[in-house]
């Protein structure tokens, strides 16, 4: 299932199965993900809200990333993912969130971040998780696979009911 509006709606279902709210914390996709679950009629039963934290400010100011950790690994790693994610749960009611910071380029990527680095933060009542992905394609393409991916993780890390 790499569809997107098929993983929204199956999303949905094990969300309100659960009684589940989650949230995004989105850099690299600016909203996309958050857009993809609201496109679903319904979705306030189980999406509580979306930050669109582009900036490294914006990280820090709405959900707490502390600014020495970006500093340190820089927006685009794993510590920063994990925080975002984190700090998702802590600014809302909701159990469970996704974050996703990345390079969807075509400029702003490095040797070590080429265009298409990805990492991804999942924070669930069971810990937070992450993981590197590097996509290929243009930044449509890249920011439209981090959504698919983004919402498939959330799916495969929900606390059996």
């Amino acid at each position: 299932m790499d569809h997107i509006p098929d993983l929204v709606t199956a999303l949905a279902r094990e969300l309100k199965a659960r009684g589940l709210m989650m949230a995004t914390a989105e850099s690299c996709t600016g909203g996309l993900i958050a857009g993809a679950c609201t496109d679903l009629s319904g979705s306030s039963d189980w999406f509580e809200r979306g930050f669109v934290t582009y900036s490294n400010a914006a990280k820090h100011e709405l959900l707490g990333v502390p600014v020495a950790l970006i500093e340190q690994h820089g927006a685009v790693s794993e510590p920063v993912a994990r925080a975002m994610a984190s700090g998702a749960l802590a600014h809302s009611p909701a159990q469970l969130a996704v974050a996703v910071t990345g390079v969807a380029g075509p400029t702003g990527g490095s040797a070590d971040k080429p265009v298409g680095t990805v990492w991804f933060g999942w924070a669930t009542p069971d810990g937070v998780f992450s993981e590197h992905r590097r996509f290929d394609g243009d930044r449509a393409a890249v920011r439209q696979a981090t959504v698919r991916h983004a919402l498939a993780g959330l799916l495969q890390r929900l606390p059996y009911p």
